[in-house]
């Protein structure tokens, strides 16, 4: 009896040793294998930069055009809005059309020689009436509207086409439509278009050629659009989806891996990742704190990565959203005030840019 329990005790030490040693081999393949999938090599980063930010440059009473035309920052505001983001360190910034502002900040970087390049945006209108998936569209968009967008998107095509000509050294990639496939968008363009609008430019510039667009709508969509690409450009908001701070940057990831799955071959830039630091939407998940940490995990990570990751955004712009609430996320998500004031987290990582 005394060798069988011997035997048996043997048996159980021997077994479980075993068990262990296999359990943490399996956790460290696991762990391998998600970090291997999301890490890029060096060369995919966009202009090498890691670290990048999105730009529109609206200041108070400014505006794109709405209806009734647009009232546009001045040479001076934009020259001195270039020269604080190089005091932040930022050497790539993303524009989001062709229009007199976006041409304005191009002859800016040409005239003064900034070392910055740009994203540059081809924005595209509406051509379908997305008005039963939009929120906010309340009522179908009238035919000769659309068909007028479409007019209008093949002379935001040619735009973009000329300046990417025009300023080859300065304009690193172009980006066609933004947030025009994603199902609650109310400037709906059929993904075969946009593929179309892509060849077309992919034939007459030497720049490489993208399509920025919600996570989700990559993952569960993007395939055949993807291969027309020379990069994908994707957007993520945790705190958009519910998540507070302690779970923005998991998420995040999470949301990249979900492209990573889906489209495995596709070299990835993160076009749009912020965080408010006002919003009554979000309540206290918003501030000035967090946004400092998410920039801070986000970018450490992204450095990691080598994933090109597009801040959302320099400068508040209090003309986005409601204009009945002041407190609105969409006019809070800049690293600085709408005013210019820095928020904390240029007190903190930049503070040069403040003197």
């Amino acid at each position: 009896m005394e060798k069988l329990f011997l035997f048996l005790l043997l048996f159980v030490f021997i077994f479980g040793c075993n068990f262990r040693s296999e359990t943490k081999v399996d956790t460290s393949t696991v762990s391998g294998r998600s970090f291997r999938s999301l890490q890029q090599a060096k060369e995919d980063l966009l202009e090498g930069v890691s670290a990048a930010v999105c730009y529109s440059g609206f200041r108070s009473g400014q505006h794109p055009d709405r209806g009734d035309g647009a009232v546009n920052p001045t040479y001076e505001e934009i020259l001195e809005d270039l020269n604080t983001m190089a005091k932040c360190n930022f050497r790539l910034i993303r524009l989001y059309d062709c229009g007199e502002n976006s041409q304005d900040v191009l002859k800016v970087i040409a005239g003064n020689d900034l070392d910055l390049k740009v994203m540059l945006g081809i924005w595209l209108r509406a051509e379908i009436s997305n008005h039963e998936s939009c929120p906010w569209l309340t009522e179908p968009i009238p035919q000769e509207i659309l068909d007028e967008n479409v007019k209008r998107n093949k002379a935001e095509i040619e735009r973009g086409i000329r300046l990417a000509n025009e300023y080859p050294q300065i304009i690193a990639a172009v980006n066609v439509g933004n947030e025009a496939l994603v199902e609650w968008n109310d400037h709906k363009v059929g993904a075969d278009t946009i593929i179309s609008y892509v060849r077309k430019v992919k034939e007459a510039i030497e720049q490489p050629v993208t399509v920025a667009d919600n996570y989700e709508w990559w993952a569960k969509n993007g395939m055949k659009l993807a291969r027309e690409l020379d990069f994908i450009a994707i957007h993520v908001y945790p705190v958009w989806e519910g998540k507070d701070i302690d779970e923005g940057m998991s998420y995040t990831i999470q949301n990249v891996q979900q492209v990573r799955d889906s489209l495995p071959d596709s070299r990835i830039v993160i076009s749009e990742a912020g965080w408010a630091s006002v919003a009554s939407e979000f309540g206290e998940r918003a501030s000035e704190e967090k946004q400092l940490q998410y920039y801070s995990d986000l970018m450490a990570w992204a450095e990691e990565m080598n994933i090109t990751t597009f801040f959302f955004e320099a400068f508040d712009e209090d003309w986005k959203g409601n204009p009945d609430n002041m407190m609105g996320a969409e006019k809070h998500w800049g690293l600085f005030t709408v005013d210019r004031k820095p928020k904390k987290i240029i007190k903190e990582l930049f503070p040069k840019a403040i003197n």
